[in-house]
């Protein structure tokens, strides 16, 4: 990437309140980032980070894609963000929302066209951003056809390919497993050093980033600045503080003391399931690649099972087929015990109200979930729809919202929450029929993605209830803690089958020891 040293940032009792909220979503932040920085921004789950990260890259404000009210300043080199197209860039949470062409190559050379380098510049920069971040097919590949891990890689190499002096990272290592998040981060050693770019980096793995910074800035919820120093002193000086507020810490870790599952018969089996990459039509068309070459897989009541594997092992595939969301090309998925007495045929030809009542799913992207205009509407739909009393409906609606502290945002539109809330009411969504109809089996793509440590923990401990009464939970998750900490069964995808590795060789059926656990 081209060497074009570091961007300055200046905040003076800056703060966003999002169009349509009362309350301010940032308020009274004050610092200084000098050239050549590395900075880690810290926070509680929906303390404002991905909103500061959009505002640095110029995206907030009336004439651009967040709209809202600004007061205080904040100056990229001197002027406003806004007025510094092409020194900036951002990787998001959510790599869908930057993908914009059919093609890899074409999406990657996007915003180097828009800065109009020469066409025999762009290609070369391009296939060396691919190159470095690891995405593993050429440039011709659908970007449709794309896991998230790979679609986040994706992103990052168009973004790096730019060359920004301000290289702007929101959880660049989310969806990635563990050897695509090692060399994403060694990745953003070698170009901050290369570039002497300025970086600011919103990660949860903090362990796995700490070594790469030097320096940690800590979001207060409601305003402010909490903590602002070198990572040492910072942990140090403010670890207990920061504990309570949920920031994550790299020598912390939750540990919630959850109830070992009872074990039960299994609910769902897959069969020798086979699948292919999605049909292309226009410029992206091409051949159908393999993703799943044969998995089997069990679902057992009153257990939580991992799907784990690297990004595009086919994790999702099979999460959608066990969820009856999907029709393997060849194999099946069949309802077994309990739910085989509801109806013997494959799930992916149950009617869409009985599989909604027996299988909740929560997908890897929340806002595909979304269907309504405010949180509380979108919990008040499903218990609707399953004939629930109105006055039984607000009810569980608010004791959902009490329990995942969504309470203060259930009059707001569920697009302009940060990811963790998304996460979080994607989650109640599934949920939302009420107590005496939760879904006896639970699918869940990323559940933990955006948490801070307090919401990683009563999302755990939700999951762990529902375990408890006997349900089957089901994740795609890359989260090692999620495994340690809950997980009964480890199914790993690898090369489009499915094994139980030995290290994690847990029985589906039997009862959860936390002795057992990693």
């Amino acid at each position: 990437m081209p060497k074009g040293g570091g961007a300055a940032v200046a905040l003076t009792d800056w703060g966003w309140r999002h169009a349509g909220r009362d309350s301010w979503a940032l308020r009274g932040v004050t610092f200084a980032i000098e050239p050549g920085e590395r900075v880690l921004l810290l926070g509680a789950s929906g303390a404002g980070k991905s909103t500061l990260l959009h505002a640095l890259a110029g995206l907030t404000g009336d004439d651009n894609s967040i709209a809202g009210e600004q007061q205080g300043g904040m100056l990229v080199d001197g002027e406003p963000a806004a007025r510094r197209p092409g020194r900036v860039g951002l990787v998001s949470q959510d790599p869908e929302t930057q993908l914009v062409m059919a093609r890899a190559g074409d999406d990657a050379a996007f915003g180097l066209e828009n800065l109009a380098v020469p066409r025999e510049r762009i290609w070369p920069r391009v296939h060396e951003a691919l190159a470095e971040v690891g995405f593993p097919y050429g440039a011709d590949r659908s970007t449709a056809a794309l896991s998230g891990g790979e679609k986040q890689r994706l992103v990052i190499a168009g973004v790096l390919a730019m060359g920004p002096r301000l290289l702007l990272l929101d959880e660049p290592t989310a969806n990635l497993d563990p050897e695509g998040a090692l060399l994403v981060r060694d990745l953003l050693a070698r170009t901050a050093a290369r570039t002497e770019a300025t970086l600011v980096l919103v990660e949860h793995r903090v362990a796995d980033v700490v070594d790469l910074v030097d320096r940690v800035i800590v979001l207060a919820p409601g305003g402010g600045v909490l903590a602002d120093g070198a990572p040492g002193h910072v942990f140090a000086a403010h670890g207990a503080r920061l504990a309570a507020q949920g920031v994550w810490l790299p020598d912390r870790a939750p540990d919630p003391e959850v109830p070992p599952g009872p074990g039960g018969p299994v609910l769902i089996e897959a069969r020798e399931c086979r699948t292919r990459t999605p049909v292309e039509l226009g410029a992206a068309a091409g051949p159908r690649h393999p993703v799943l070459t044969g998995a089997t897989a069990a679902v057992a009541a009153g257990t939580a099972t991992a799907l784990t594997g690297r990004n595009g092992s086919g994790k999702s595939t099979l999460l959608m087929l066990l969820a009856g969301l999907a029709r393997p090309d060849s194999g099946t998925v069949l309802p077994c015990g309990p739910l085989a007495e509801v109806s013997g045929r494959p799930l992916w030809r149950w009617q869409a109200r009985r599989l909604a009542r027996h299988v909740g799913t929560v997908f890897q992207h929340a806002e595909d979930q979304f269907v309504t205009p405010t949180v509380r509407d979108e919990l008040r739909y499903a218990p609707l729809r399953a004939g629930m009393a109105g006055p039984d409906i607000e009810s569980w609606v608010d004791e959902l919202l009490e329990r995942l502290r969504l309470t203060a945002l259930a009059d707001v539109h569920p697009f302009t929450l940060s990811g963790g809330e998304k996460r979080r009411l994607s989650v109640a969504t599934a949920l939302s029929s009420g107590p005496a109809h939760a879904p006896d089996v639970l699918l869940l793509d990323e559940p933990t993605f955006g948490q801070d440590t307090t919401t990683w923990t009563e999302l755990v401990e939700l999951l762990a209830v529902l375990r408890e009464q006997g349900r089957a939970i089901v994740m795609a998750t890359h989260d090692s803690l999620l495994l340690r900490r809950f997980t009964d069964t480890e199914l790993r995808i690898d090369q489009g089958r499915v094994a139980v590795p030995d290290t994690a060789a847990r029985t589906g059926a039997a009862p959860a020891r936390k002795a057992d656990r990693r």
